[in-house]
């Protein structure tokens, strides 16, 4: 283990502790409720480069592999932006919906309630929103990879080189089609049984976990 290694390691503790310890997380709850777009862009930006900087590590042996980290982080914050928008917009409509008994509801009120809640946000956010994003996602990472990291070569990327070089077919048949149901909808089923100021961290841990799943997944199938 390397000296970034334990670095890394101390940041995302240190974050979490910071949420997790009571007489912090008032600072980190009033900071959400006042400033949730700016807030979200720090969260995500922060933790979900992280993720991407810990997969560098472990496929490639260096947290800064490749070019162009400063605008994925940009990327990331103006995501977390959106989530912040996004889950609240969901998160109503699906509440409003079932009110008007145009979604399924348990009339008592407890886990149950709250559960089906949680897994009727979960599953309409990331069949309506979850392959937009990620569609998104692709063509902003083509711009940087494309362009080397640097704003004037990025300038001059094509969008459609941009579309002739993501290979659509492992995107929908597995990215879409299988990361989803199986990962993501239960994954933010809990996501949506916190409260709202924690939505968007979570989103942005469930980032670095999927990341080290599936890099490790990848590895192994390497291997054999």
């Amino acid at each position: 283990m390397k000296f970034k290694d334990i670095l890394w390691g101390v940041i995302l503790i240190s974050i979490t502790l910071f949420v997790a310890i009571p007489q912090t997380r008032v600072y980190f709850n009033e900071a959400t409720s006042n400033y949730p777009y700016i807030m979200g862009f720090i969260k995500t930006a922060i933790l979900a480069s992280m993720g991407e900087l810990l997969i560098n590590r472990i496929r490639k042996g260096s947290y800064f592999f490749g070019t162009g980290h400063l605008y994925k982080f940009m990327v990331w914050g103006f995501l977390g932006m959106i989530f912040v928008l996004i889950f609240k917009l969901f998160a109503s409509g699906v509440v409003a919906a079932q009110e008007v008994n145009l979604l399924p509801s348990i009339l008592n009120p407890g886990f149950l309630s709250n559960l089906l809640t949680a897994f009727m946000i979960s599953l309409l956010m990331n069949i309506f929103f979850a392959p937009s994003f990620m569609i998104l996602h692709r063509i902003t990472d083509g711009y940087i990879e494309l362009g080397n990291g640097r704003l004037v070569e990025i300038r001059r990327v094509k969008l459609n080189q941009i579309i002739d070089n993501i290979n659509w077919n492992y995107f929908f048949s597995f990215v879409v089609l299988k990361t989803i149901p199986s990962f993501w909808i239960p994954a933010h089923t809990i996501t949506f049984l916190l409260p709202e100021n924690y939505r968007v961290l979570m989103a942005a841990y469930l980032s670095i976990a999927l990341g080290m799943i599936l890099t490790f997944a990848k590895k192994s199938h390497s291997k054999k």
